[in-house]
């Protein structure tokens, strides 16, 4: 808790961080008494999804827990069968020559040979293959350590402690209503952490936003409990690069508190929050509102006042729309507030954002980009405009004083869903959007949602 002393084992702490450099073991401990494990009995953590994030935070658990093999076993699921095209293997032949560290422990591992020969293109990799030698497809230029790689899918999940979603939220369903088969005839419960930012819409009976969170209770049963989310400003690479960051693990009392001592490190401070809806939903929109950052950066040529007025106009359409889905949202400030601004600032959504802006990338070339992966604000953009479209949320406009759909009240949604759904018009458009006069002052949109009774329970599927 922020502002709170705490005494761990005789040493002082201030803003609830724990010396994180000492202990490992016996935070291991705890939580394994907490999940009624007994001594021989392996706590078992799986990661579901090897993009880059999920990687990087299978690999934070692996170099600080992994040592104990006779207390936790870390493993990462992916799918078999992706191969790795020889321009990136070239790329990835470069990195390890660069890095004397992971050099030697490939030639010890007399894995080195294999990068040689799939450079000469005398071999094709593929991208479970890698991630086993701790390189990632979708962030070859950070080595991680060497990970456990599990590519069918039942021997990964069917008797895991802990599930640590790392998919894409368009993915999450699908691969959940799967792992489902595998949990029949489970006596208790897994622990399950969604680190995907994203959401879905259902519109029947009536119009709803769809978390990965609730589309993973949705599609296993788990109790909501068990279900939390882990976000906050964070840059895979960076933090894998050991990189000061925070993050905030939300949900449910008798579980974050455990989970957000448990995950912190020396350089990655986890805190904890009951405010579910607005993490999650915020973690969708930042990838959302990212995409435009890029484009405003890349078409002023990183202009500090064009991304200003950006940055006003574009948090008080977030602050409007969590207003819609929480009776009362945390505010956007602190770690959430930092999370938005370095998703802005750089992460793959604000880059697809700049090259499209540049014509390097088109939107007809879809938001699965080679050394990327899934750019979730894509589909992110089209499920929110769908969603604050809805004729039955309307809300009645400042100016006009009529009622109109949410969406109205958000320029900079509309602008993003004309430039990448509909494809009606140039990047451009994002800036005229900016400079339109009749744009109303992002004070006013503010005002509006914190003044009036916005909250649609029926949004989250709440009666």
């Amino acid at each position: 808790m922020v502002g709170s002393v705490e005494r761990d084992h005789g040493s002082l702490h201030w803003n609830g961080s724990i010396d994180c450099s000492s202990g490992a073991e016996e935070r291991l401990d705890e939580l394994r008494r907490l999940l009624g494990k007994s001594d021989g009995d392996l706590l078992k953590i799986v990661g579901i999804g090897a993009g880059a994030w999920g990687s990087v935070f299978a690999a934070l658990l692996q170099d600080a827990y992994g040592h104990f093999r006779e207390k936790v076993q870390i493993r990462i699921w992916r799918r078999a069968g992706r191969s790795v095209d020889r321009s990136t293997a070239e790329h990835l032949f470069e990195v390890i020559n660069s890095r004397e560290d992971v050099l030697r422990r490939l030639i010890r591992r007399c894995a080195y040979l294999k990068y040689v020969e799939a450079r000469l293109g005398d071999r094709t990799l593929y991208a479970d293959e890698i991630l086993r030698d701790g390189l990632c497809l979708n962030m070859i230029d950070t080595p991680l350590c060497p990970l456990k790689v599990v590519t069918n899918l039942q021997e990964a999940v069917w008797d895991a402690d802990i599930v640590v979603n790392g998919l894409p939220s368009t993915e999450t369903h699908e691969v959940f209503k799967e792992i489902s088969r595998y949990w029949k005839e489970r006596i208790t419960a897994p622990l399950i952490i969604s680190l995907a930012k994203g959401i879905d819409v259902g519109l029947d009976p009536v119009p709803r936003v769809v978390t990965p969170t609730q589309m993973i209770r949705c599609a296993t049963g788990v109790p909501v409990e068990n279900i939390l989310y882990l976000g906050g400003p964070n840059i895979a690479s960076e933090i894998y690069n050991k990189e000061y960051a925070n993050a905030r693990i939300c949900g449910s009392d008798k579980w974050r508190k455990p989970l957000a001592k448990f995950l912190r490190q020396p350089h990655f401070i986890v805190w904890d929050n009951g405010d579910l809806v607005t993490h999650e939903v915020m973690g969708g929109l930042k990838n959302v509102y990212a995409i435009g950052a890029g484009m405003v950066a890349a078409l002023t040529n990183e202009s500090a006042t064009s991304k200003s007025v950006y940055f006003a106009h574009c948090t008080s359409e977030m602050i409007f729309i969590t207003h819609l889905l929480a009776e009362q949202p945390e505010k956007l400030a602190g770690p959430l507030l930092a999370d938005t601004y370095v998703t802005l600032l750089k992460g793959r959504n604000a880059w697809y954002g700049q090259m499209l802006a540049k014509g390097e990338l088109s939107p007809d070339m879809g938001d699965s980009i080679k050394g990327k992966g899934m750019i979730q604000g894509v589909s992110a953009v089209d499920a929110f405009y769908e969603l604050l479209s809805q004729p039955s949320l309307s809300v009645l406009h400042p100016e006009e004083n009529k009622p109109v759909a949410p969406v109205e009240l958000c320029p900079i949604l509309k602008t993003l869903h004309r430039v990448l759904i509909k494809r009606e018009v140039s990047t451009q458009a994002i800036l005229q959007t900016l400079r339109d006069e009749t744009m109303n002052d992002p004070r006013e949109r503010i005002e509006i949602a914190q003044s009036h009774a916005f909250y649609r329970p029926s949004l989250l599927g709440q009666p």
